[in-house]
């Protein structure tokens, strides 16, 4: 019975509620449009009953159990949707169809909004699995790096980088509203709280490439989210040592109003403190979000998007210890520290979104949207090490401590960063349906207004001598040959930058779902045009303009075996944004030009049966031809660029997912991923690009425990072929293609659920929860040694120099409970 429970929740996104009703059923749910919009005034009838929804477009129907029942689900401006239900004594089924407007379904089916996605090349992921999922940094970002072609090498970051692309090149859009990121995180534990609040999430939708006009102008990837629009009270609270989160939501008894409101708090002390480095770390991530909706009409509906989020970072470093080498030549690395350093990153964003439904065809929206930023980076941090043979004799008693030091020195690192950044837009978008055909179009007006110090510098000392950067001559080659010139810091910055961007961009895109012979076809085509200025103190003015066309294609072949074919091609451009305009000696550089990319993608998707239980696999080959390529460094997750547009690039690939039910009644999938990207900088000839993440596997797997179904399983793994990378400073990308070691990792979740929607309780302390589960997480389960950096550190008497690796965290044991109420 729970089994077959579990199956059916998983094809209709939706649970199953077992409730005390004498021989009848109860269907509710929400019917939207292919725009998450509500509809009202939908009929839907049985051979008995019937109802209509309301403004929010929420229904409730009571139907007779144990027999087949057929509703008509009917509006004048969509196709109808015929569905049969046999359900049991007492069930509450919770069913939310995506009515269309060109497709007309008549055969007795459950509606899967996720197929219009699919002929689209978009991924579509539910919330549920975003909220369970084991992470160190758990959220919808640990769950995309679970898909294949999206990529990131350090679990304590949201950040990823998406088919050879880097952190810079993605999209990100809550209700769609574009959001943005911190500029001057340099590590993955200073980030904190991704902008999305998973308890505030409906819907997610991701692209991995060869995505429509109507996305902004970016090369990799789009990441689009849909807050929730409530229709009934409800809270949710989710507890761990790593902090917690609080949501209510909510809507008035006139269905007029609606809101959901999330905190949240995040501390990675737990994390950070089972590093191999010693320190005084208090860290303090929170933010609280809000998503509010009025319908002062049937017409015309304002919401408003708000965030405010501060990250407060303290780090001291106290000592570290690192063994490396090999079994015959073991090294150990000693390091002790003076100093600490303080970040503050405080943002605060607001967007207003007016929605017109003019008639039942065309919808018109304007968006206004503000970010502020303020950001300081302070540190002043001496590191003195020393590097050294390791005693291996297992008898004695000195196992394992340096005898013999092969190299000393010491390293003072020193910054005073400070960054305020406004960014505002103005933007007026529309959506018209003819007949068949589907019209959208925007208009979007950006000012951004930055203003940047930036003051660095890095003193390196090894074994009593100033180690000079190798950029200045004569060369220093100290301690055989005496050098009289004047000491310099091994990196030195200095910069103070006030910079205004303003940008107007515009699209426009046709698309159409029609017939060729037997087969289904989907067509869009569409192009938008982006032009920026950039100004400022002590800057020459520039003002430039892209265009891009961008084009689709997908077919259904009326096949035995459910096949469906995508093709995507178009010219994308990302105009710099203020970090790709600031070269790595701060200096803003106005005429950086928009990189370029000719992306190609061919899709498949076949859908079939196997033990009885629905699964899918999915393909895409890609090919991306990059030129004014703007080359970078990566560091962590800081990175620099030069702002020269000096280099070419190539990316190609191949993704392949399968997902299915391979345990009845959950969702789980297997990624595996190839890619190769290579830049060719000042024609020098063609080397790997910092994200060249050769091989990736994943997996995402659910389960539970045969003979005690309340105990959930999640597992969460991935293996990454290593990155290159861990050069050290102002070394010239040529003479480093160094590797880093595999990425390897394994996160575990048990959780046992005491409520839910099967389960629920009239009487006791249990009463008043929806859901209720506890249980642990497992981080890093098989303790791997991964790696994110290297650390380079000088043999004074043979001149070589060593890579020692900065490992990321290792094992660690959580307790997570969540509620619902």
């Amino acid at each position: 019975m729970k089994t077959k429970l579990l199956l059916t929740s998983t094809i209709l996104f939706f649970s199953i509620i077992a409730i005390g009703f004498s021989q009848t059923a109860t269907i509710r749910g929400v019917i939207l449009d292919e725009n998450n919009q509500p509809i009202e005034k939908v009929n839907i009838k049985s051979e008995t009953n019937g109802t209509v929804t309301n403004e929010n477009g929420f229904y409730i129907l009571t139907i007779p159990v144990n027999q087949n029942i057929t509703l008509q689900f009917t509006h004048i401006s969509y196709k109808k949707i015929i569905s049969t239900f046999n359900l049991k004594n007492g069930e509450e089924f919770e069913f939310n169809p995506v009515m269309s407007t060109s497709i007309e379904q008549i055969a007795a089916v459950i509606v899967n909004s996720n197929r219009k996605k699919e002929v689209e090349g978009i991924i579509t992921l539910k919330p549920e699995a975003i909220r369970k999922i084991p992470g160190a940094n758990a959220g919808v970002e640990n769950l995309l790096l679970t898909l294949p072609g999206v990529s990131n090498n350090n679990e304590l970051s949201t950040q990823y980088s998406v088919r050879g692309g880097n952190y810079d090149e993605n999209l990100v859009y809550v209700n769609g509203i574009e959001v943005y990121r911190p500029f001057l995180v340099r590590s993955g534990q200073q980030e904190g709280l991704s902008f999305v609040n998973t308890n505030l999430v409906q819907n997610v939708d991701f692209s991995a490439g060869g995505f429509q006009a109507k996305y902004g102008d970016k090369l990799s990837s789009v990441l689009d989210i849909t807050y929730k629009n409530p229709y009934k009270f409800e809270v949710n609270a989710d507890l761990s040592l790593l902090g917690g989160s609080l949501s209510v939501e909510n809507i008035s008894k006139d269905s007029k109003f609606t809101g959901i409101i999330g905190v949240r708090y995040r501390d990675n002390s737990l994390l950070v403190n089972a590093k191999e480095t010693e320190t005084n770390f208090k860290p303090a991530f929170a933010d609280a979000q809000g998503y509010f909706t009025y319908k002062f009409t049937d017409k015309f509906h304002l919401s408003f998007l708000g965030n405010a989020s501060i990250n407060k970072y303290d780090y001291e470093p106290l000592s570290r210890q690192t063994n490396f080498g090999t079994i015959s030549d073991p090294l150990s690395l000693l390091v002790v520290y003076e100093g600490q350093e303080k970040d503050r990153y405080q943002t605060l964003f607001g967007a207003f979104k007016g929605t017109y439904f003019a008639n039942d065809d065309l919808t018109l929206h304007l968006i206004a949207s503000t970010y502020h930023t303020t950001e300081e980076e302070y540190f002043d941090i001496l590191a003195q090490y020393r590097l050294g043979d390791v005693n291996t004799d297992i008898g004695d008693e000195n196992l394992g401590e340096v005898e013999f030091s092969e190299g000393v020195g010491s390293q003072l690192n020193h910054g005073r960063n400070d960054l305020d950044a406004l960014i505002t837009n103005i933007e007026h978008k529309g959506d018209i349906k003819i007949d068949d055909n589907r019209i959208e179009w925007s208009v979007k007006y950006t000012n951004e207004d930055i203003r940047d110090r930036l003051v660095e510098w890095e003193v390196i000392d090894s074994a009593g001598f100033s180690i000079r950067p190798p950029r200045i001559f004569p060369v220093n080659e100290q301690p055989y040959v005496p050098y009289s010139g004047p000491l310099e810091p091994f990196n030195n910055i200095r910069a103070t930058n006030n910079t205004q961007i303003s940008r107007l961009q515009a699209y426009a895109q046709w698309s159409k779902r029609s017939t060729l012979g037997t087969s289904e076809v989907w067509y869009n085509a569409g192009a938008r045009v982006h032009n920026w200025s950039v100004k400022g103190d002590g800057i020459t003015s520039s003002n430039q303009t892209v265009f891009s066309p961008r084009v689709q294609f997908a077919i259904k072949p009326s096949w035995e075996k459910d096949m469906l074919f995508r093709l995507a091609a178009g010219l994308y451009y990302q105009p710099p944004f203020y970090r790709e305009l600031r070269d790595s000696e701060g200096t803003i550089q106005p005429n950086v030009k928009a990189q370029k990319s000719i992306h190609f993608v061919l899709g498949n998707d076949y859908s079939f049966k196997m033990w009885n239980r629905p699964f899918k696999l999915t393909t895409e080959a890609y090919f991306k031809n990059l030129s004014d390529v703007n080359p970078y460094t990566l560091e962590n997750v800081r990175i620099r660029y030069r702002a020269n547009n000096s280099a070419k690039a190539y990316a190609y690939g191949l993704d392949m997912r399968l997902n299915g039910e391979f345990v009845p009644g959950t969702e789980s999938w297997f990624s595996f991923g190839y890619l190769k990207t290579e830049e060719n900088i000042n024609n020098r000839g063609y080397i790997s690009r910092p994200t060249d993440q050769r091989l990736k596997f994943a997996a995402l797997f659910q389960d539970y425990v045969p003979n005690v179904p309340n105990m959930k399983i999640y597992l969460n793994l991935v293996y990454n072929t290593g990155l290159p990378g861990g050069s050290p400073s102002n070394a010239d990308p040529y003479d480093y293609q160094n590797r880093l070691p595999s990425y390897k990792r394994a996160d575990l979740g048990l959780q046992y659920v005491l409520v839910d929607a099967r389960k629920q309780f009239n009487r006791g302390w249990k009463k008043p929860f929806k859901e209720l589960s506890f249980g642990f997480e497992i981080f890093n389960m098989f303790d791997v040694q991964n790696s994110i950096t290297n650390t380079w550190v000088r043999d004074v008497y043979s001149k070589r120099q060593f890579a020692i690796p900065n490992f990321l965290t290792p094992r660690v044991f959580n307790l997570r409970t969540t509620m619902k109420f």
